[in-house]
């Protein structure tokens, strides 16, 4: 129990900071709020400023070898990297000493008690990052500077080159070294692998060359103290390690900064750092940068000009940090020479206050700053947050722009624009660039608005004149039914997207909100790993793609803050596949060898995600863990492939459900249920382990008519028979609620079950949701949608025996009358408005 106490403490301290991230549009812009003498004051004389803080150094011998000797033009360097700016971007590169022809050494003066995070580059012609064994990009790697000391390396492998060496494996687990309770969302990395543990602390480092390898683990909130030691890794070997690390105490560190006198009086300053409380994904995000304007804590105003916010933050923890009116690279703080600036804190032992200025936003005084003011629609939805996005180095990520009321917005660019001459520019809904965009910039890679720096400062105004998806959004006429009040556990509930980006954090107490306001008991959660390799088999959370455990857990909180119970029903990502004729899931299946020691990983590596989020579920209070779903048919007894070939599935795949099953149960409390699509051949001949379950989760997607007229009154009917004849007496056979979780599209065909992919066959209907780019062949339909809604609930009102209804599919981070299964803002919204509390009883 105290185990979890810990975590939940760590589930609060991050949502504290959430808290504060939701400040942006609470602030009055382009005047003082406290009235008076606008200028900003600077700190007293005697002040010291944290950048002006000496910190001890500790000399670090670094001390690589290299797969190869170098060739004579070339030179290696080891490259110091900051994850709050961009890894790419504001790199230090210290030039590397041969001993012999391969190794190489260079000694580096670092802070002491800091985490420094770092790679090597070979310089000859081009520049060439390290990557490992099998070819994965190294994002970096560690090292803990407890004092001074030597760091021995070893390069696998280059970006540009391949080389056969001998590898192995670290497996092992991480647990707190006061309570024993193993430790989820701790960064673990080896040579540049990375992995980042599960509820059972579990991490798996493959790939690894042969050799003694620093092995790190490093709290990515900073709630534990970083720990490292060196690991023996064997060639075809697995090295196994127990890491015990130890929990840090909150003391309160209260930023304190003074701006530039130019600054645009009022607007949110925000704090970008190195740790997830200060808006660090730990993830690529677009345009090389990993930290989100959303995910950063806002300071507050103060009564003299300056900025402050008091944060809770673990002893000893290295962060690093920077004031920003965008996120780490826009518009964050610069020297007077133009450098970037990132701040060092080693936090104290004990209450600390920090005296800042912020010496200028501007990079460069050759180009002035850039004013971009922009009228919206009337009919964008009054919550929603204007954002500008910049095409740097490519399309980078979205910065939330500042209200000025009548559906105006602005954002001043101050930098940096010392190398951009000329750029191009958008704007978009909720941070929802190639979702939610203004219609005259649409898509994943738009040319975009133009513009150009100046060596004076400019005020360009703009007017978005429609939003893609939300053009001229259509009401529906609400027609009234007698409606049955159902038997209390009736589940009215709302199933959200399994896409995810970091951003929609941000979004979700809305959507939750929404959710609640349709009338709906349950919210269904779908959290995700990601599979990053078919052979060999490999499923872990992927930062940037997958919600990390402290992201699901505040997730959960925000809804059941909401009265709303919270189901989890965890849901993989897969490969992408260039084939414009297999799904991802079905690129997956068709690729894997799947023979006896893949499916026996396949089951291991399920479990441990089964194993996961039931740990996650129990901890947060989640009600139901839902297991299986629509792409898990070829691991199933008897399974076939999509092409409807056998799977080769193990002859015990029944007893190896039944173990997974029996394993959640012992670790979730809570109710189990089974996720299957509803076909003929499910619901005839079941599989016997769904005795095991509670109750079965129906995805339902059916045909309900092969008719192009047929009425709402048609599709009750054909509902209404599949039902009868088909689901009732699979209930009936298992004795087990049934949930019916429905996903249709607003598209043109739905009803029919097949929306044309303009090449002769049906189209996947999750190929329709967002971010995913539009199939201009399939023709938007928000009235079949809301048709299909209504006759599902019609058939559904008739039958007491089922036991909910779940619209699958829903945008959480922006509204969009798009042609996907999301409901949000679109029409089978208002009949899900009108039904759901009347079912449930709360309005008669």
């Amino acid at each position: 129990m105290k185990g979890k106490s810990i975590n939940l403490r760590r589930i609060a301290v991050v949502a504290l900071i959430l808290v504060l991230v939701g400040q942006a549009c609470t602030l009055s812009l382009l005047e003082n709020p406290f009235g008076g003498n606008s200028s900003t004051p600077q700190p007293p004389d005697d002040t010291t400023t944290a950048s002006a803080t000496p910190y001890p150094v500790a000399q670090t011998t670094f001390v690589v070898t290299l797969p190869e000797p170098l060739q004579a033009n070339e030179s290696l360097v080891i490259a110091v990297l900051d994850e709050v700016t961009g890894l790419s971007i504001n790199v230090t590169q210290y030039p590397m000493s041969p001993r012999d022809t391969l190794t190489y050494t260079a000694t580096l003066p670092l802070l002491h008690n800091s985490v420094v995070k770092y790679r090597y580059i070979r310089r000859g012609a081009a520049q060439v990052i390290e990557d490992t064994v099998s070819g994965s990009a190294i994002r970096y790697r560690m090292h803990h500077v407890a004092g001074p000391g030597e760091v021995q390396d070893i390069i696998a492998d280059w970006g540009d080159k391949a080389f056969n060496r001998p590898s192995g494996t670290i497996l092992g687990q991480i647990f707190n070294a006061d309570t024993g309770s193993p430790l989820p969302n701790i960064l673990v990395t080896a040579g540049g692998v990375q992995h980042i543990t599960d509820s059972l602390g579990r991490f798996e480092l493959t790939g690894l060359g042969v050799g003694t390898q620093q092995l790190v683990a490093y709290s990515l909130d900073g709630m534990y103290q970083p720990f490292q030691q060196g690991a023996v890794v064997g060639n075809g070997s697995t090295t196994i390690v127990d890491l015990r690390i130890k929990p840090s105490r909150l003391v309160n560190v209260t930023f304190m900064v003074a701006i530039p006198q130019d600054t645009v009086p009022g607007v949110p300053v925000r704090l970008a750092g190195n740790i997830l409380q200060l808006g660090n994904t730990f993830a690529d995000l677009q345009g090389g940068v990993s930290t989100v304007a959303d995910r950063m804590p806002i300071l507050n105003l103060q009564p003299d000009g300056r900025y402050a916010v008091t944060l809770g933050l673990p002893v000893g923890a290295h962060i690093q940090y920077k004031y920003t009116l965008g996120d780490g690279f826009w518009n964050a703080e610069h020297k007077a020479n133009g450098e970037w600036i990132v701040r060092d804190l080693i936090v104290p032992e004990q209450d600390v206050t920090l005296q800042d200025t912020v010496p200028s936003w501007l990079a460069t005084k050759e180009s002035g700053p850039i004013l971009f003011e922009a009228t919206i629609p009337s009919v964008t939805p009054p919550g929603d947050i204007l954002y500008i996005q910049f095409n740097a180095f490519g399309w980078m990520e979205p910065i939330p722009m500042w209200p000025l009321g009548n559906n105006r917005w602005a954002y001043k660019l101050y930098g940096p624009l010392n190398f951009l001459g000329s750029f191009s520019y958008r704007y978009c809904r909720n941070g929802q660039c190639g979702s939610a965009d203004d219609n005259q910039t649409v898509g994943a890679a738009p040319t975009g608005r133009q513009t150009a720096t100046s060596l004076l400062g400019q005020d360009i105004q703009d007017s978005v004149n429609s939003w893609k998806w939300f053009e001229n959004p259509e009401p529906l006429s609400l027609v009234g039914a007698t409606i049955t009040k159902r038997a209390a556990g009736f589940v009215a509930g709302v199933e959200y997207q399994s896409t995810y980006r970091p951003n929609f954090s941000y979004y979700a107490p809305q959507a939750f909100a929404n959710t609640k306001a349709l009338g709906s008991n349950l919210a269904i959660l779908t959290p995700s790993w990601t599979y990053t390799s078919i052979a060999p088999l490999r499923l872990a959370p992927l930062p940037g793609q997958d919600p990390l455990w402290i992201d699901s857990a505040i997730m959960i909180s925000q809804a059941r803050a909401l009265g709303l119970n919270v189901a989890l029903f965890p849901t993989p990502h897969f490969p992408a596949t260039t084939d414009p004729t297999r799904t991802a899931t079905t690129h997956f299946w068709l690729s894997a060898p799947r023979d006896a020691q893949w499916w026996q990983e396949w089951f291991t590596r399920y479990r441990a995600f089964a194993v996961n989020y039931a740990d996650l579920a129990n901890q947060t209070g989640a009600n139901i863990l839902i297991l299986g779903g629509d792409w898990v048919g070829p691991a199933l007894p008897g399974g076939l492939l999509p092409d409807g070939t056998p799977s080769n599935v193990p002859a015990d795949a029944e007893a190896q459900w039944k173990a997974i099953i029996q394993d959640v149960r012992s670790r979730f409390k809570g109710q189990i249920f089974w996720a299957m699509p509803y076909t003929k051949s499910n619901v005839e001949t079941p599989v016997n382990f769904l005795l095991d379950v509670d109750g079965i989760y129906l995805l339902w997607s059916v045909p309900l008519t092969t008719n192009q007229s047929a009425s709402k009154i048609d599709y009750a009917n054909e509902a209404g028979r599949l039902l009868d004849n088909e689901v009732a007496p699979l209930a009936s056979l298992l004795g087990k609620p049934v949930i019916l979780a429905m996903s249709y599209p607003s598209a043109a065909g739905a009803a029919s079950g097949c929306v044309p992919n303009g090449a002769g066959g049906c189209l996947d209907f999750a190929e329709l949701s967002r971010p995913k780019a539009d199939n201009s062949s399939v023709s938007l339909s928000l009235q079949t949608q809301a048709d299909i809604y209504e006759a599902m609930l019609t058939a559904i009102n008739a039958r007491s025996w089922i036991s909910g209804f779940v619209s699958r599919g829903y945008f959480m981070p922006v509204a969009l009358q798009d042609k996907s299964t999301s409901v949000h803002s679109k029409p089978a919204a208002d009949i899900l408005w009108y039904w759901y509390p009347r079912l449930l009883g709360t309005v008669q």
